[in-house]
């Protein structure tokens, strides 16, 4: 039985300088995003378009997004499958390009996961779980690019 799941989140705009967005530069990119019951986040553009590089921009959120959810399906897996995970980091990277109308979409995104198993046994059965929880994240599954994976698993 397939069920159903709905998300809901509020995105206030915070960057109206007083003349609203009278041209390209009267305005910040500033906004905070909420969910019920949860602490504020606050977002903004992209650096490279007019954005504000402490906070976090929609970009960085997506590749945030497929590195959470790969790391949650895993930790899943391998609960499951008998694998003893005791360390996880996962230096995630996006490419994106702009295109000729000012568009732009996402090229590929590629996660580094670097897993640390408590017994050397299971070593290759950590390795091929990856696989296993990347047909599985519901976020990869939702976007039209590609999402690859280089993960490194060593023994503690």
């Amino acid at each position: 039985m397939s069920r159903r799941h709905r998300y809901e989140t509020t995105t206030t705009w915070t960057g109206d300088r007083g003349r609203g967005t009278a041209d390209y530069r009267a305005y910040d990119r500033s906004f905070e995003t909420a969910a019920p019951g949860r602490p504020a986040l606050s977002g903004s553009s992209d650096p490279g378009f007019r954005g504000d590089p402490a906070r976090w921009n929609p970009e960085l959120l997506l590749v945030a997004a497929l590195s959470q959810c790969h790391l949650l399906w895993y930790l899943h897996l391998c609960a499951v499958g008998g694998v003893t995970v005791t360390a996880y980091e996962d230096a995630a990277a996006g490419v994106m390009v702009e295109t000729e109308d000012g568009g732009g979409r996402f090229e590929e995104v590629v996660l580094r996961p670097a897993v640390t198993v408590g017994d050397a046994s299971t070593v290759a059965q950590a390795e091929a779980l990856h696989a296993t929880a990347s047909a599985r994240c519901f976020i990869a599954s939702s976007v039209n690019f590609p999402v690859r994976h280089e993960p490194r698993v060593v023994a503690a």
